[in-house]
Formats: structure tokens, C-alpha cells, sequence
């Protein structure tokens, strides 16, 4: 095993990727996924035959890429393969800040009425809703904070990603009311079309300040380093007398 594989970053908690602690994590983060799709293929309901399946959810885009940055995180523990680690750090730049907002958004409106995420004909039981709704972004977390290097994207670059997302989602949630004739979450069909954007509009700005967030938090745990501009990519490995 050469050197370079087996170093970690200076601002990294924990030695990732490596075939102990990190490939604990990632598969067990693997086995959450998994459930959740496993119960969306055993109990179906509308969305199961309407276009766009399960993807019109947000939920469900945002686990999808979850699952995406784990299967290479879990790739890069087993063959420790400094490429697959950059590959899963640059996805976990877009999926950690989505799990964030998308647990924000789902929880925060389900105090103020369920009725605006969860649809009269759905029933999810609590294991269902933790696993689709919590366990993702509390494993995107404990991989960023403990198993990763600090991020260095700013504030605007982060803005126009989560602005793509927001309004990429829009379009297609439009495209399968188009189709379907129903919104995927109930608050869509109780705004009106300025509503929506104001809507999407909202999530972005909260994507973007999860992303700041979640920088200003991997700091807090592992230290801010020395005070000059980050220069190297998020799956960088170096040693601290090279920054």
C-alpha cells in the first residue's frame, strides 16, 4: 500500500478511505438506502404507475444520489483509490447540502400540517419515514464531518448549484403534473404558480446556506487551518506542509 493511499488529509478527522471505520459507515449508509427503495418496490401506491415513478419526490432524487456518493465512497474504501475518494467528495458537495435541506423542509412543514408532505392515501410508518427522511442526511453528515476533507466551494458557486437544482426540479415536477395531473406533495397544489417560486426560490437560498453551513461546521470539528485561500479540490490528500 503505498503512502499516499494510507495519508489523510490535515483536516480530516478520520482516516478515509480505508477499509475500517469509513467502509463501516458507508455500508451501513448503503443498507439504509437500500430499505428505503426496498419498501417503495413492496408497498407501491400512485407514484408507482405514473410517470416519472418515485423520482417526481425530491426525496427520492435526493436519496438516489446518496446512494450514488456512497457506492463510490464504498468503492474507494475497498480498492483505496484516491480518484473514487475525489469522485465521492465532489457528489457529497451536492447530496450532503440536498439531505439537508430536504430533512429541513419535510420536518419543519410536517409540524405545521402534515397535510403539506404527506398525501391523504399515503401512510408511512415511523421506521419508513426516519429512513427516508432523517438517516440520510445524518450519514451525509457523519461522512463529511469525521470521513472527508474540507469543502471549498463559495458562497455563489454553491448558490447557482442549489438555483440549478431548485428550478430543475420545478420543471420536473411540472413536466409529470403535465402527465399525472397531480403534484407529488400536497403544498404544490395549494400554491399558486408564483407560490411554487417563491417556493423553489426559498430552497435554493436554503440549499446554498446549508452548504456554508456544513463548511463552517466541518472547521468547528476539525480545525479551520492556516488563514489562506483554499486552493486544492475537495478529494485533495496532502500532507499539512503542503497547504
Amino acid at each position: 500500500m503505498s503512502r499516499a493511499l494510507i495519508q489523510k488529509h490535515p483536516l480530516q478527522r478520520l482516516h478515509s478511505p480505508s477499509r475500517g471505520i469509513s467502509a463501516l459507515v458507508h455500508l451501513t449508509g448503503l443498507a439504509s438506502f437500500t430499505y428505503s427503495f426496498k419498501y417503495m418496490n413492496d408497498n407501491p401506491n400512485h407514484a408507482n404507475e405514473a410517470y416519472g415513478w418515485h423520482f417526481q419526490y425530491l426525496t427520492v432524487i435526493g436519496l438516489s444520489l446518496s446512494t450514488l456518493t456512497f457506492i463510490f465512497a464504498i468503492l474507494a474504501d475497498v480498492t483505496l483509490s484516491r480518484r473514487l475518494f475525489l469522485i465521492k467528495n465532489l457528489l457529497s458537495v451536492c447530496s450532503a447540502p440536498l439531505e439537508v435541506l430536504i430533512s429541513v423542509l419535510y420536518w419543519g412543514l410536517r409540524l405545521i400540517d402534515e397535510r403539506l408532505v404527506v398525501p391523504d392515501w399515503a401512510v408511512i410508518p415511523l421506521d419508513a419515514d426516519i429512513s427516508f427522511h432523517a438517516m440520510p442526511s445524518i450519514l451525509m453528515l457523519i461522512d463529511l464531518l469525521v470521513l472527508s476533507p474540507p469543502w471549498t466551494i463559495t458562497i455563489l458557486p454553491s448558490l447557482g448549484l442549489s438555483g440549478v437544482i431548485a428550478f430543475g426540479y420545478w420543471f420536473w415536477v411540472e413536466r409529470c403534473f403535465f402527465y399525472n395531473g397531480w403534484y407529488p406533495y400536497p403544498i404544490f397544489e395549494q400554491l399558486p404558480t408564483p407560490g411554487r417560486i417563491g417556493l423553489f426560490s426559498l430552497s435554493a437560498v436554503v440549499m446554498a446556506l446549508s452548504t456554508a453551513t456544513l463548511k463552517w461546521l466541518h472547521g468547528r470539528v476539525n480545525g479551520f487551518g492556516v488563514p489562506i485561500p483554499a486552493q486544492s479540490r475537495p478529494g485533495d490528500i496532502k500532507r499539512a506542509d503542503g497547504l
